[in-house]
């Protein structure tokens, strides 16, 4: 009897513990899927800083999760994305590359956090791309090949490579076709990709689409 009393208090407590890991998993979709939309849907620099400083306090309190890290950069890179001045996209491409490297620590073989290290890269081109192309222009095709080997399927990293080879093309007056291929097999892969992880990244399908565009 006193054995069996064990067993059963031993498998309330198992349940016990099953069901509040349940719930804070629940709480930390939740809260993440509330901020990732905020990221999505910002129009300005002030509010993807909003949203980034929320998913900073978000990854502080969930130090072993890799999605906080890869939208923190995400973030970072929009704000690159929108500001004119080079030093201060530098900057902010410097914000991002630290949340990457914090990702890379969590996920090293996320092929997602591999292709937004590319997607750092890219955009350090476009702060002077005379100067700046020789450097990174590579580091880009190299970091987009890598995410690409660890997902074929992965829409974005493919999608990246395309853009990346279409402006290098267009810069030194070579032909696009490549690119362009590229670009129509991730807008293929847009529209089937799937993924296990509820809150793993959905944005890119725009990107490509605008560079499909240039390709008529």
């Amino acid at each position: 009897m006193k054995k069996l009393t064990i067993i059963t208090v031993c498998s309330a407590l198992i349940m016990f513990c099953f069901n509040n890991d349940s719930m804070a998993n629940d709480k930390y979709l939740e809260v993440m899927q509330k901020s990732i939309s905020a990221v999505y849907t910002a129009s300005d620099i002030p509010q993807l800083q909003e949203a980034v400083n929320t998913l900073e306090r978000i990854g502080g309190a969930e130090k072993t999760k890799w999605e906080p890290q890869y939208y923190i950069a995400f973030g970072y890179i929009m704000m690159a994305n929108q500001e004119k001045d080079g030093a201060k996209k530098d900057s902010y491409l410097d914000l991002a590359a630290a949340a990457i490297e914090k990702a890379k620590k969590l996920a090293e073989q996320e092929s997602e956090i591999i292709a937004l290290e590319g997607f750092v890269f890219m955009l350090r081109v476009t702060v002077d791309p005379g100067s700046r192309g020789p450097e990174f222009a590579p580091k880009a095709m190299k970091t987009f090949a890598k995410a690409i080997a660890l997902d074929a399927e992965n829409p974005r990293a493919l999608a990246l490579m395309a853009q990346m080879q279409y402006g290098s093309a267009q810069f030194f007056g070579n032909s696009t076709a490549e690119a362009c291929e590229n670009i129509k097999k991730s807008l293929e892969k847009f529209s089937t990709y799937k993924s296990g992880n509820v809150i793993a990244p959905v944005w890119g399908k725009s990107m490509a689409e605008s560079v499909s565009q240039r390709c008529r």
